[in-house]
């Protein structure tokens, strides 16, 4: 009688083990030629930030150098506003290239870098960095990852394109940017 109780037992057990193993096998088998989006990481299906055509969250917060920043006092004007830390490589990669675009179109757009302090190493790590390489552009603190969550910021650097009528225009950016993409989307803003 136990033997006969085993033996289902361990019959259960390895159908039970072979349907899982199955199970997991159909939903690892997706096409490898499938897109994905750039960025991909743990964003869930549809939480990948502010659609095109909706407005740009409003947001206040203290700056780096100490001023108060708040996104709906640029409503008038273009913005891109990016997303970034200082240990982030890809970040460090464009930064110097936002600098280069705001030198030359500061006059038509306003770039806001926003530091996601709440995930860096500190605010004195953020300080000496854009010290270090004169970074002039506008550079706010998100200290408690609040514009993180407003945005929903997975991935960054992210940007995003702000029109004069304070609206997402374009499609975010996940990844860094270079001179001549900000340069087009620069153009594309209304």
């Amino acid at each position: 009688m136990v033997k006969r109780v085993l033996g289902i037992t361990l019959l259960v057990f390895m159908v039970s083990v072979a349907v899982i193993s199955f199970m997991d096998t159909e939903e690892n088998a997706k096409d490898p030629d499938e897109d994905t989006p750039e960025g991909a990481g743990i964003v869930p299906p549809g939480e990948t930030g502010i659609e095109e055509g909706k407005h740009a969250p409003d947001f206040e917060v203290e700056t780096l150098s100490g001023d108060t920043f708040r996104l709906s006092d640029l409503r008038g004007q273009k913005v891109i506003l990016n997303f970034w830390a200082s240990w982030c490589g890809p970040c460090k990669e464009e930064m110097p290239e936002m600098q280069q675009f705001y030198n030359e179109y500061g006059d038509q757009v306003e770039v806001v870098a926003v530091n996601l302090t709440g995930n860096d190493t500190s605010i004195e790590a953020v300080r000496e960095y854009i010290d270090k390489h004169d970074y002039t552009y506008t550079v706010p603190l998100d200290k408690n990852s609040e514009i993180q969550d407003q945005y929903s910021i997975y991935n960054i650097p992210t940007t995003y394109f702000i029109g004069t009528d304070g609206k997402i225009q374009e499609p975010p950016k996940f990844g860094p940017m270079n001179y001549d993409y900000m340069v087009d989307m620069l153009n594309k803003l209304t």
